[in-house]
């Protein structure tokens, strides 16, 4: 998409908000240290995906802790992910071992209260899949047919039901991120099950951290307005 049509059709999404005449965007996880992706890969660094699940970036380098999480009511009205570009051979890989096309999509969740459920994450909505080999390479973003609203309190993940090339490694520790694998499902080959969170009201346990890599995706948010000086009774 050229970035004159993006601007216009983000500016469209926003101007549909009910709050429109005074809209604050926010890009969720852009604040962070620049990260490379490494596909094409080699002997010593392979070309690696995020693989069939729900990801959600828990800190990255130069960035805050806990960037996708919601303080404010709002709504979601893109996101953005940078994309490696994988070699036909690495792509016939990835999609003969997990399937084809290469999707992602932005899920909204809810985290358990008590310190039992600490890890379990309810899913309670989510965009549309969309398409990403057509963008391997570059930055694509992706705008929501309609806002999708949040609620202070919920987390927004990336959920991969195929593969995505938009995973980082061999980065500074302080890089963390966790998927909606069990403990004990967090390598090859159980880590490499299906465990992408897509049946709204579904819970997953984020029972696998993973240090040192980070998902690069962002995403376009617009918190609701707040009344700052109400009217006196």
């Amino acid at each position: 998409m050229k970035r004159s049509l993006l601007v216009i059709t983000v500016l469209a999404a926003v101007l549909a908000l009910p709050q429109a005449a005074s809209a604050r965007i926010i890009e969720l996880g852009s604040v962070a240290d620049r990260a490379t992706l490494n596909c094409p890969g080699s002997t010593d660094n392979p070309c690696v995906a995020a693989v069939r699940m729900t990801g959600l970036q828990g800190r990255a380098s130069g960035g805050p802790k806990n960037p996708y999480y919601i303080r404010r009511n709002g709504h979601l009205i893109a996101f953005t992910v940078q994309l490696a570009k994988p070699t036909e051979e690495e792509i016939n890989f990835f999609e003969s071992n997990f399937g084809t096309p290469s999707q992602a999509r932005i899920s909204v969740m809810r985290r358990g209260k008590t310190r039992k459920a600490r890890l379990d994450y309810r899913l309670i909505a989510q965009s549309d899949r969309f398409r990403l080999d057509p963008y391997f390479g570059s930055r694509p973003t992706f705008v929501f047919d309609r806002p999708i609203p949040v609620k202070k309190g919920n987390w927004i993940g990336i959920t991969v039901p195929t593969w995505a090339p938009l995973l980082a490694t061999n980065l500074a520790r302080n890089n963390w991120w966790r998927s909606s694998r069990p403990k004990g499902s967090c390598e090859p080959p159980k880590s490499l099950g299906r465990f992408a969170l897509e049946d709204i009201r579904d819970v997953n346990q984020f029972g696998c951290t993973y240090h040192g890599a980070r998902l690069l995706y962002t995403v376009t948010y617009v918190p609701s307005n707040h009344v700052t000086n109400p009217d006196a009774d």
